[in-house]
């Protein structure tokens, strides 16, 4: 599917616990400039006649009519039911509001409701790094191609997504690739989430900076590991390095089952040459059975994209032709399985944004 070469439009919204942002996508571009609302999070009615008001004005700018409405909204949810039961940043929303039926009531349109973790995903699996990725192995006349995505967002907190042959995965209970509560690698008890995060990496400053009283942002710590801010430099260097590798583990648990290329967004992202490095090294390190031999963490080597030295090897792909027992002819075969790391091709709010319009367009054509 290229999302770039459909003409239909689809509302979206990007909800936040303070603001709802509205907008509409067509070809794959927004058409509209955003609309943004407080989302009135402690007041139910308020919320939703909110959203509702949000969307009849997108649609009121339209040329022509919408095919739907498609959006990420935080769960906890039953997200192909389309109801919501936010307890957290959304509090109005607790107990199960049927958001998705009220939409296709009010404005008459299929109404596809996804978590934004998932969405950012698809978004770079349908026109981020991997329609990237193979076109540069087309490019060099390599057959080989990837259909298999893993995201992760970090920021506030540690989201996930996954793609499998270039299908969202939603799960039996809309909970696939929830990666922030699988086991914190640095300390088995916590959820990963505390070791990829904003928290993570305060955390991992003041434990090494005990001295630090200052209530510093994740950017504050960049700026003193990188010698632009007074402060502990090896405690602020210390921590990004110790959530890369805590990320790098958490991503090595979920590739071992998906096999498939992993994109980095969100806030922390811009950190990467702080932390990626740590990501690839936990990726490519070893694991032992109880005899003591080691083995790849990995069966594929991971190469990091944002490295250019370790780009260009992963595009640098070696075959060879095998020759066929019995017979004349030969198959190619690459000997080296390998994945790679990157960040997001498109920025976290398009790729989630690009993600729901695809996905819109995906559940359409299957009806």
């Amino acid at each position: 599917m290229n999302i770039y070469d459909d003409d239909r439009i689809v509302m979206t919204l990007d909800a936040g616990g303070t603001n709802f942002v509205f907008s509409a996508l067509q070809g794959g571009e927004e058409i509209t400039d955003p609309i943004a609302l407080p989302s009135y999070a402690d007041d139910r009615e308020r919320s939703l006649k909110t959203i509702i008001e949000g969307l009849h004005k997108v649609q009121s700018t339209l040329n022509k009519s919408p095919t739907a409405i498609s959006f990420a909204f935080p769960g906890p949810a039953d997200y192909p039911g389309g109801i919501i039961n936010n307890m957290n940043n959304l509090p109005a929303y607790k107990g199960g509001v049927p958001l998705g039926p009220m939409l296709e009531e009010q404005f008459g349109l299929p109404t596809f409701i996804n978590n934004d973790g998932d969405l950012f995903a698809y978004g770079e699996a349908m026109a981020g790094i991997l329609p990237e990725i193979n076109r540069r192995l087309a490019d060099k006349n390599i057959p080989k191609r990837y259909d298999n995505l893993f995201g992760v967002t970090v920021g506030t907190g540690f989201g996930g997504g996954m793609v499998i042959d270039n299908e969202l995965a939603l799960g039996d209970n809309s909970a696939s690739a929830e990666i922030w509560i699988s086991r914190n690698f640095d300390d088995t008890r916590f959820i990963a989430e505390e070791g990829v995060s904003i928290r993570a990496i305060q955390h991992n400053y003041w434990q090494n900076a005990p001295d630090c009283r200052e209530n510093l942002s994740p950017r504050d710590i960049y700026e003193i590991a990188c010698g632009d801010r007074e402060g502990d430099q090896q405690a602020a260097m210390g921590a990004f390095e110790k959530m890369g590798t805590a990320l790098g583990e958490a991503l090595a648990n979920a590739i071992t089952l998906i096999d498939g290329i992993m994109v980095i967004g969100g806030g922390i992202s811009g950190a990467h040459d702080l932390f990626l490095p740590n990501v690839i090294e936990q990726l490519n390190s070893t694991i032992e059975t109880r005899d003591g031999t080691k083995l790849p963490r990995l069966v594929s080597h991971v190469y990091n994209l944002e490295d250019p030295t370790s780009s260009d090897a992963f595009y640098d792909i070696e075959s060879k032709e095998l020759p066929i027992p019995f017979s004349d002819k030969t198959v190619p075969f690459i000997p080296e399985k390998r994945l790679a790391v990157g960040l997001s091709r498109l920025g976290t709010s398009k790729a989630t944004a690009l993600g729901a319009y695809a996905f819109a367009l995906d559940q359409l054509q299957a009806k």
